[in-house]
Parts: structure tokens; sequence; C-alpha cells
């Protein structure tokens, strides 16, 4: 069994190994004969005290064991095995069918939007043109949303699941081994695509199948039980098990689930704006001033203030990172936030978004699932209007908003369709922007030099989570009503980001191996 031994050390020593070593021989009070391997386990930065350290935790296997790197993934062929479906290649749609192939199902992907690289065009076209493709953008397409914004991999729960094996799955497809290490890790952008594509191939190589542009239109429930799907409103296929991994945004699975009659809930969510600050700024406040220490990465922040009953708090806070435009349907504007693997723009951007419960709305019913939804795109179309029906995006200085004012000038900003002067206290719900005007305030005592007019706010950041649950089962996963249906990931309300959508998507193949091993058994 290996030993951990926790050290600490300053960010320029992080490149001399036998310094880091012997530091963690001697506190272990070991010698380099008493050891057979060692090894980086954690790596962390502390930033609160004007004396920056790194927090390392290392691993050594002892002079008479073994260190034995078993492979996180270990594929067999799965073309004439038992079928299962699976909606959308995000993170938990993959991550299912990389399960399945382990637990010896054959996965089969649908997928409504294109491969990962033949998505960069339909990107390109939002970003110069203007022109949002509803089936290929930001959030639809192989590899979910989290492909074009950003790839951060940490999530706050450590009981959705195996948060370690959904890392190790990223490397073994060729993220860089520093993700294990990482208090916060992060693959990039620029990288993820690749990523993305070695798991499709490995799917496929297993006996799998993967479907472009293949759109769930309809679903068939016979008994209680799910028994046809149909794609593309042409092709129908049988399947007992069918995971739904569809994503936050596809509104049109929510409508067509309750036009089924298949049970959906309002849920809680999330809205209000990306904030653009200066890197460098950021840099400066985090690091008590010292922003040019080049063994620092650039810097993040979290922010929460609760204003009002309700809290407001940052959202994939991207350093060094763009504002990019995430809309789905072409007469509504969408922000978001993501960071090359370098994170080296000059821009820092985050989501400072109000947290909303149904019961806060207008108009609130207690049997109305779409009343998150229908706010979410109130807010989505006015901001689309506010700034002339194009994928330019409303904005404003954090100051001007405070204050009221009309930003008359605006520095330059990452978000590439372009901005537009706007009083964004006319055009967001009064229940969102007073309470962001509070709570710039305070962030503003929490970081000073946080609350500035040289900071941009862009509207709106509305897709922090989806804003319809798919009830299911807590111990079978499957919808509340329906055998054989598998609600799953950010779409269904049940992750929040790419690991915990991953680690669903597992859960949700184990949970049909168990039904089937259980099956068996009786």
């Amino acid at each position: 069994m290996s030993l951990l031994v926790q050290i600490q050390i300053l960010p320029r020593q992080q490149e001399d190994e036998n310094f880091i070593l012997e530091t963690a021989l001697t506190k272990a009070k070991l010698r380099r004969g008493n050891i057979s391997d060692w090894r980086i386990r954690k790596r962390s930065l502390d930033a609160r005290q004007t004396k920056i350290k790194l927090n390392l935790q290392v691993e050594f296997w002892l002079k008479d064991e073994k260190r034995e790197d078993i492979p996180p993934f270990i594929p067999q062929e799965v073309s004439n095995s038992k079928q299962i479906a699976i909606i959308g290649a995000g993170p938990a749609g993959l991550y299912a069918a990389l399960r399945a192939i382990e637990a010896g199902f054959k996965p089969i992907i649908f997928e409504r939007g294109k491969d990962v690289r033949s998505r960069r065009r339909d990107l390109a076209a939002i970003n110069k043109d203007h022109i949002v493709n509803p089936e290929s953008n930001y959030c639809f397409g192989e590899g979910g949303a989290g492909t074009y914004s950003d790839g951060k991999l940490y999530t706050r729960s450590k009981k959705r699941g195996n948060v370690l094996k959904a890392i190790e799955w990223f490397v073994h497809f060729g993220a860089d081994p520093d993700i294990l290490v990482d208090a916060h890790p992060h693959i990039g952008t620029n990288k993820l695509p690749a990523i993305i594509t070695a798991m499709r191939e490995a799917i496929i190589n297993a006996g799998g199948e993967v479907h472009f542009d293949s759109k769930l239109t309809d679903i068939k429930i016979s008994e209680g039980s799910i028994s046809e799907i149909s794609i593309n409103d042409t092709s129908v296929f049988k399947f007992n098990d069918v995971i739904l991994a569809t994503g936050h945004s596809a509104r049109d699975i929510f409508y067509l689930l309750h036009n089924r009659n298949i049970k959906i809930e309002a849920k809680p969510f999330a809205i209000g704006v990306r904030v653009e600050h200066q890197q460098e700024l950021i840099d400066t406040i985090q690091y008590h001033g010292d922003s040019d220490n080049p063994y620092l990465p650039p810097a993040s922040y979290a922010l929460v203030e609760q204003v009002d009953g309700l809290g407001v708090y940052s959202f994939c806070m991207c350093p060094g990172g763009i504002i990019a435009p995430c809309a789905t349907e072409q007469e509504e504007v969408v922000t978001n936030g993501w960071s090359p693997s370098k994170r080296n723009n000059p821009y820092a951007n985050s989501g400072i978004v109000v947290s909303v419960e149904p019961k806060d709305l207008s108009n609130y019913e207690p049997n109305d699932p779409f009343v998150c939804l229908n706010f979410q795109k109130q807010v989505e179309r006015a901001c689309w209007e506010a700034a002339g029906k194009t994928q330019k995006v409303p904005a404003q200085r954090m100051v001007d908003f405070v204050n009221g004012e009309i930003s008359n000038t605006f520095p330059k900003t990452s978000y590439q369709p372009g901005i537009v002067s706007v009083d964004l206290n006319v055009v967001l719900p009064k229940l969102i922007s007073k309470r962001l005007k509070k709570a710039l305030i305070a962030f503003g005592r929490k970081m000073k030099g946080y609350y500035t007019n040289d900071a941009v706010l862009h509207a709106p950041e509305s897709r922090t989570s989806s804003p319809i649950l798919i009830p299911r089962n807590t111990e079978t996963l499957q919808h509340v009503d329906i055998t054989g249906l598998y609600p799953c990931g950010e779409g269904a309300g049940y992750a929040g980001g790419i690991i915990s959508a991953a680690i669903d998507g597992i859960n949700c193949v184990d949970a049909i191996a168990l039904k089937y091993k259980n099956s068996s058994i009786n």
C-alpha cells in the first residue's frame, strides 16, 4: 500500500523534481533507498496569504512494494451484444457508451448534431455571420456543450460517483496527465476535439455505433415501458433501454416528453450576465499584486453572495478566456465562456448569475413544467431584440449598470459577434437586475478592484443548467413512470458539468447492468 505525504513549496520550486522528492522524503522520514517509486498525486495553489504556496500530495511506494497502473478503459467486442440506445453524444452519452462496452452492451449513439470537427463551420457562422444552426452549434454536436466551452473537469460533489475514473478516461484518450494532479483540472477547448474523436473511434472499434445528424423525434411507450424511438421522423428503432442524454438546451425533447404524457417538472436554475475583466487585473487582485510571477497560472475566482433571499454567484469562470455565442435558435442570444489549454488570452470572464426557483416567478403555476423554461426564453429573446436582432449582445460597463447609466464607450471585448450599448436594467427582469447590482458591489468588497467600470457585462448568461427536471427513480435511475427510459446528465437535471455528466452516464449503464443481473437471478 502506498504512502501519502503532504508538503508545501514555493511556485518557483515546482519544476525542480529533485527538490520536491527530497522535501517529501524528509517529511516522511525516509531515504531514497526506502522507496521503489513516487509521484505527485495532487497539486493545488494556496493564494490566501501574501506568500503564495503550492500544496502537494506526494505518493510513495516503499522498497518492497510494486506500483501497478491498471488501464482505466479495457474494451471488448460488443458487435453482437444486447443493444442500448444513447440519445446524445455529450459527456454523459459518450461515457455511457464507453461504460456500456466495458459492461458487455452494444451502445448505439444517436446525435442530432455533427461530428466534433464539422461543428467548427457552424460555430464560425454564428461568430461571423450571426447564423444559428439549430442542430449544430456550441451546445449541439459531438462532445456536447463542454467541447467548445472550456473543458473544466472539476465537480463540487464527490457523491455522484468515481471522479478519478472519469478523469482517467480523459487521459487514456489523450488528455494531459496533469489533469489527474491539478485540484481544478482543465483540458482546454483547443485539445478536446482530438480527445472526443478518440473516444468515438474506440466506441466504433469495439462494435458500437455512432450516428450523426440523427435527431430523436418520437418515443413510443407500451404498457409502461419504452418500446420504440423515431429518428429524424423517418427511422423507427426498437429498444428496451434508452439513455436520454440530450443536454440542457434540447428544448424540443422537453416538449416531446410532455406531449407524450411523460412526466417532467420545472426545476430551479440560474440566470444573469457574463462579466469580462482584463486577466491582468484579476491576477493582481488574487496574487496580492504579484501579477507578473511567471510561475503562477492565470488567476481564477469564485464568488457568492446572498441577496434578498436568493443566491448570486460566479459560474464557469474562465481565466485567459473568451466569451462565445451559445444560442441554439435564431431569435435569441446566449453567452458562455471558454479557455484554451494555456489560458493565455488577455481577458478573464465569468458568469455572474442569480438563482431562480420556480416559485419566484410571477407566472408560477405548481403544475406548469415550463415556467422556468419560458422565463429563460423570454430573457434570451429580449436580449436579442435589444441588441438589434443579431448575435450581438446587449452590454454595459459594470459601474454604469449599477448606476443606471448608458455606457458611451467600451474597452475591447473578446465576444466576436459584437456588443451593443444597452441599459441592462431595462432589458433584464428586475428579479435579476436588482440582485446583480447589489452582488457586484459586494463582490467588489471581497475582491478589491473587482468592482470597476473597466469590466463589461454581456447579457445573458442563461444556460447554467436545465430549467426542466425529468424525474427518475433514485435506485433504478429509470424514469419514475417508464421502465427502460433513463434520464441522464445535465438535460435531465442530474449533472452540472462535464465530469458530473460523464459520471451520470456511467451510473445509468451500471443501473441497466444491475437490472439484467437481478432479472437473470430471479
